[in-house]
């Protein structure tokens, strides 16, 4: 059991560490005074195009911080695990390609948070479900649909202030096109695996005759027909070879009888 932990902590190790940099990012900031939310993102200013780097390390307080650290963990857990092969790529497309579009198209204020990076994160395990349709995808999708669904209503301008909804827009929509992208990413679970029963040029090996299962009832009864009349031709020509068999041994016998040898 303690093995089995190790071994998931191991492999959620940069979920964790990237959780755990947001947490030393805010307690610095916090505990120093270091007023990083002016490295957020400020849209259309060239000094703002900093924070499509910084701005998902950056977080207001605590309040903000904890909302986003448990998605954030949850979520880049489920890609480290069930899509390995695209998750840098993915996590990398989401980062960049949300944060360029707050800057293009956002209201002028800071905007920081990894909330941005939550919604693309949650729209790209979603659409990756649609996309792809194979079961462990679809799962996946219907898990964040169900545990996420709540969030859809802060992706619009009727939030609260205070609230970056352009950044969880912009991110629901780079999460889904990045789904699309990446849809063709065929992950190490996701291989067909060879039969244990196939043979080296990989075709199944059958314990029946190729055409077993090709034949119509007709054919197979006319089979069976053929074998009875061949297995009762067969005892027919060994009933007659026993019945000669004991009229010559009689004949044998009779001479035996009639003409005694010296």
């Amino acid at each position: 059991m303690e093995k089995d932990i190790k071994n998931f902590i191991y492999l959620i190790r940069f979920p964790l560490l990237f959780t755990l940099i947001l947490w030393i990012v805010t307690i610095l900031d916090i505990g120093f005074g270091l007023k990083l939310m002016f490295f957020g993102i400020y849209p259309r200013e060239f000094s703002g195009l900093q924070g499509v780097i910084f701005s998902p390390l950056i977080h207001s307080g605590w309040s903000h911080l904890i909302a986003n650290s448990s998605p954030i963990l949850v979520l880049t857990s489920i890609i480290t695990l069930f899509y390995a092969r695209a998750a840098g790529s993915v996590l990398v497309m989401i980062w960049i390609g949300m944060g360029m579009m707050v800057w293009m198209f956002a209201r002028p204020s800071y905007h920081i948070g990894a909330s941005g990076l939550v919604y693309g994160l949650v729209f790209y395990i979603f659409f990756a479900g649609i996309f792809k349709k194979n079961l462990k995808s679809i799962v996946l999708a219907l898990i964040v649909l169900t545990v996420y669904s709540g969030m859809f209503t802060s992706m619009f301008p009727n939030v609260k202030d205070g609230i970056s909804w352009e950044s969880h827009l912009y991110g629901a929509l780079v999460g889904l096109v990045t789904a699309f992208i990446f849809k063709n990413v065929v992950e190490e679970d996701e291989v067909e695996k060879d039969s244990p029963w196939a043979n080296d040029d990989h075709s199944l090996v059958s314990f029946f005759a190729a055409d077993t299962f090709d034949k119509t009832k007709m054919q197979r009864k006319q089979e069976e027909e053929a074998i009875q009349l061949a297995l009762y031709e067969a005892e027919m020509r060994r009933l007659e070879a026993e019945r000669f068999q004991r009229q010559l041994d009689a004949f044998r016998y009779y001479n035996n009888s009639t003409y005694p040898l010296d």
